[in-house]
């Protein structure tokens, strides 16, 4: 059977949809007869999960870190709005509560893990979960409330709090240590955070953006290599790591349920990685996870 035009489309990052004939305003020449939908800014007001489908039963395809850019395409009856992760282009659904106006968030947590307080003490009430690389739209200069440093931020319709702690400037890491910042993360299909993480998630924060979002679109855009080195990405069927070495390996997984080493050929987890190995993508410099890595590397 022939497929059809939109069965011939990457789905993850082409909105087109059938069964409520609509499709993204790129797209409308191509699929004359369907709705065009018109894309409207956004951000994440929170720690936000996307799903595959307007359910929250559903798989769990991508998450949004507080504050980073998202477009809009529909909103949907009971609460749900299809949404794009602007920075890969990335579709997903997700509770359209969690969606915030489209605002500029350059103060950036540094911190692996922090928390948005309700109010400028470490006993106020939590109202969102911060992770590394997050964004903030401060409100107003630094503040001192007792013996610790705050940002007042926008939230939502109101303000909140971070510790200046979780901003400050990180002091520089060889690219081994940088890498196993995250060795012991919890293992999240879908996730990108320090909170909660899978292999491609892991992959594409390691070595910044503009790495796409899956393991496959990962392998399809980097360039081949036959030996790798530091930050470079090894690929298996449904799976991604980033190589410390030409053996070792540091990546999310589900054995483990947790970002774990292993060595190709090691042990029987990493003889059956080594067996199922399809191959190595290079990271060029621009797309290195920091420039001590790439120091590291050379």
């Amino acid at each position: 059977m022939t497929p059809t035009l939109e069965q011939t489309l990457d789905q993850r990052i082409h909105a087109v949809n059938s069964e409520r004939g609509v499709v993204e305003a790129a797209l409308a020449q191509q699929f004359p007869a369907f709705t065009p939908l018109t894309p409207r800014p956004a951000s994440a007001a929170g720690h936000l999960g996307l799903h595959a489908r307007p359910d929250a039963q559903a798989a769990q395809v991508t998450e949004a870190l507080y504050g980073e850019a998202l477009e809009v395409l529909e909103e949907l009856e009971g609460g749900w709005a299809w949404v794009r992760t602007v920075h890969d282009g990335y579709l997903g659904y997700t509770r359209s509560e969690g969606l915030g106006e489209a605002r500029p968030a350059p103060l950036k947590i540094t911190a692996l893990r922090a928390h948005l307080y309700a109010a400028p003490s470490i006993k106020a009430p939590l109202l969102s979960r911060l992770s590394s690389g997050a964004g903030l739209q401060v409100l107003g200069d630094q503040e001192q409330h007792g013996e610790y440093g705050w940002w007042r931020v926008a939230y939502r319709d109101r303000e909140g709090f971070v510790r200046t702690s979780a901003t400050d400037p990180q002091e520089p890491r060889s690219g081994e240590d940088f890498l196993r910042q995250y060795l012991g993360v919890p293992y999240v299909w879908g996730g990108r955070s320090a909170w909660g993480i899978d292999c491609s998630g892991l992959a594409q924060l390691m070595t910044r953006l503009p790495l796409p979002r899956d393991a496959d679109q990962q392998r399809d855009f980097l360039p081949t290599t036959q030996t790798p080195r530091l930050g470079d990405l090894a690929f298996f069927p449904g799976h991604v790591g980033i190589m410390l070495d030409e053996r070792r390996m540091i990546h999310a997984n589900a054995t483990h349920m947790a970002v774990s080493i292993e060595t190709l050929g090691e042990g029987s987890y990493g003889r059956k990685l080594a067996q199922t190995l399809t191959g190595f993508g290079r990271v060029p410099d621009d797309l290195g996870a920091t420039s001590t890595t790439q120091d590291a590397a050379e």
